[in-house]
């Protein structure tokens, strides 16, 4: 009996394990048979929900930093700048995100164009730019319309601005979108966003690692449709640093319209101690501002094709022959030298004749009986032609050389060039032949082969007028908050006698009465400048051309003389060296020497100011140029 029950017992037990397990059998295949069917037929759908809903990493673009003038007056600034962005791996399709754009702002056919080849040669991640300055009604209507948009963002960036045009344009230069080639470079993952604007010239392009900043990010949880639900982690970008340069902007502008009265010219405007440059002018020039975004090609090729040469920096690019700007360091080898002294005269018929040939004074009749100083006062070419056979040209290009002539400064202005002052082994390696004496005589007023930029005319100025020390230009003052500091800049050797006597020449250029340039001083009580005309030849006058009474002024533009002057101000104790060169000017005295007064009476006369720069520069001995 009680086995019986015993069995009944079991065979009951057995029964509801069986259910119980039937059961969760049951409950495990409909959970299998669903998870198959989100896995295999829901699968793709929730996968895109998934990648939708998601944190996203934002790489933040840190403002560029400004570049101000001496007294803290912006030369280079940044606007707020709408723009929109797209990221071509969250749309379904780029193409068709676009022309769902194109129907809530005005995107034209090209520049859809360009965003969709723009994605096929970047990484699918990475934002392209659509659309930029946009008003607030634009952003308004994109952001209503955001879940529409997949892939779409309004981002507020930065556009560059030029407060000052082209007046400061060969100085500052301008921004330009990061090329593949900067991205390969430089490998900074900054030049990968949007966009992304480094310098391209000038103070902008050689200061670009201090201006650019550093990156920031931010974690950012958006929802399926791509709106940003909450930030959830923020690292702030850093501002690039405030360049602070040696220009006085008011002094800058002036300069560039000054230059305007010509059709091709250059000006600089330097301190003779310090090396601070604050005026460097090339007309014509152009507005940087036009570069911002992509310049036109129409407009590009009308820059790049004007006779002009607007986009040259022509102060530190321009290459001249210096003319009788060039008989200072003439007359320095010879007094160095021995050769002369104050009391050496010479007497100029209007021609020097050497060996079977014959050169001849720019006054037909000469100027009679003429000494050092007299020769540079009324710039008599046949002193100079007999001083130089007798210095010869190693001694002439040696002392060139040490006034700054065929050199390239540590200014922070990559365009420079060199000039070229020849000599016997120059012609030698160039042309594989011997230098004769001719060349020599004619080089001794800074014809021939002898070249050089404005910006080495007014450092030669600055070194004969300081005294001999070897002053270079620059222009950076500071970076953030720390000083670029420079040496104490060495003496080049030249005797203070010598150097008086050439001064004294150099000042009486313009203030004597029949100094070359006496139509041009400066009467204002102790602000007189002193000086050097010079008009380099361009073309040679024929025989018969001259006979027809064609003169230089009749020829083409192009065909004339260039005109150039240099000089310093004041004369009792100079500070301030300016050059100007007026391409095919025809003339120094007429052409370059008014704009270089009107340079140098208006930087004295803004001089209480000029002392006051934002963070002045000291010279420290023995300290090497750094930041």
């Amino acid at each position: 009996m009680n086995l019986e029950k015993d069995n009944d017992r079991a065979q009951a037990f057995s029964r509801r394990a069986f259910v119980i397990g039937a059961g969760q059998m049951g409950v495990l295949l409909l959970l299998g048979g669903r998870l198959a069917w989100l896995q295999t037929v829901e699968g793709n759908r929730y996968k895109t929900l998934a990648e939708n809903n998601r944190i996203n990493l934002k790489m933040m673009a840190p403002a560029r930093g400004q570049i101000v003038d001496r007294f803290g007056v912006p030369l280079a600034i940044n606007n707020q700048n709408f723009r929109v962005l797209v990221v071509p791996e969250q749309t379904d399709d780029l193409e068709q995100s676009l022309r769902a754009l194109q129907k809530h702002i005005n995107i034209d056919e090209k520049r859809i164009q360009k965003v969709l080849k723009l994605a096929k040669q970047s990484p699918s991640y990475t934002p392209i730019e659509v659309a930029d300055q946009l008003d607030w009604k634009q952003v308004s209507t994109v952001e209503v319309n955001i879940p529409d948009l997949p892939g779409t963002s309004i981002d507020m960036g930065e556009l560059r601005h030029y407060p000052f045009g082209d007046a400061t344009a060969h100085v500052i230069g301008y921004v330009g979108t990061a090329s593949k080639a900067d991205q390969e470079t430089e490998k900074d993952p900054l030049l990968t966003l949007p966009n992304f604007q480094v310098g391209k010239s000038g103070i902008e392009k050689t200061m670009d690692s201090y201006l650019r900043g550093q990156a920031g990010s931010s974690e950012v949880e958006v929802n399926v449709v791509g709106r940003e639900v909450r930030e959830l982690h923020n690292m702030k970008s850093r501002e690039g640093a405030r360049v602070v340069l040696s220009i006085d902007a008011e002094l800058q502008r002036f300069a560039q319209q000054r230059l305007e009265s010509e059709k091709s010219a250059s000006a600089i405007v330097m301190d003779v101690h310090t090396g601070e440059v604050y005026a460097l002018a090339s007309y014509p020039a152009f507005d940087p501002n036009y570069f911002i975004g992509g310049i036109s090609h129409d407009r590009y090729e009308e820059l790049r094709s004007d006779i002009t040469l607007p986009l040259s920096n022509k102060a530190i690019a321009g290459q001249y022959p210096p003319g009788s700007t060039f008989k200072m360091v003439t007359a320095l080898a010879a007094l160095d030298a021995g050769v002369v002294s104050e009391g050496t005269y010479a007497f100029c018929p209007g021609h020097y004749d050497f060996g079977n040939g014959r050169f001849h004074c720019w006054k037909k009749g000469g100027h009679g009986s003429v000494n050092v100083v007299t020769a540079l006062q009324e710039s008599c070419d046949t002193y100079f032609y007999k001083l130089s056979t007798e210095v010869g040209i190693k001694r002439i290009a040696a002392m060139a050389k040490r006034l700054g002539l065929g050199d390239t400064f540590e200014l922070e202005l990559k365009e420079q060039r060199s000039g070229l002052v020849p000599d016997e082994a120059w012609k030698r390696k160039k042309y594989d032949q011997p230098w004769h004496p001719g060349e020599t005589i004619i080089a001794s007023i800074g014809q021939g082969y002898m070249l050089a930029t404005p910006l080495q005319l007014a450092v030669m100025t600055a070194r004969i007028v300081n005294g001999g020390k070897a002053v270079n230009p620059w222009l950076v003052g500071h970076i953030g908050d720390k000083i670029v500091s420079r040496g104490v800049w060495e003496d080049i050797g030249l005797n203070p006698k010598h150097v008086e006597l050439v001064m004294r020449g150099m000042n009486n250029v313009v203030n004597a009465q029949r100094g070359t340039a006496h139509a041009s001083r400066i009467t204002e009580p102790g602000m007189e400048m002193g000086g050097k005309t010079g008009t380099a030849q361009v073309k040679r006058i024929t025989k018969q051309e001259r006979a027809a009474g064609v003169k230089n002024q009749d020829l083409a533009w192009q065909f004339r003389h260039h005109a150039l002057f240099v000089g310093y101000a004041p004369v009792s104790n100079p500070r301030y060296a300016c050059s100007v060169v007026v391409e095919h000017g025809v003339g120094g005295s007429t052409a370059a020497a008014p704009v270089a007064k009107d340079l140098l009476l208006m930087v004295q006369q803004r001089d209480p100011a000029a002392k006051k720069m934002v963070m002045q520069v000291p010279l420290t001995k023995g300290a090497k140029n750094h930041v």
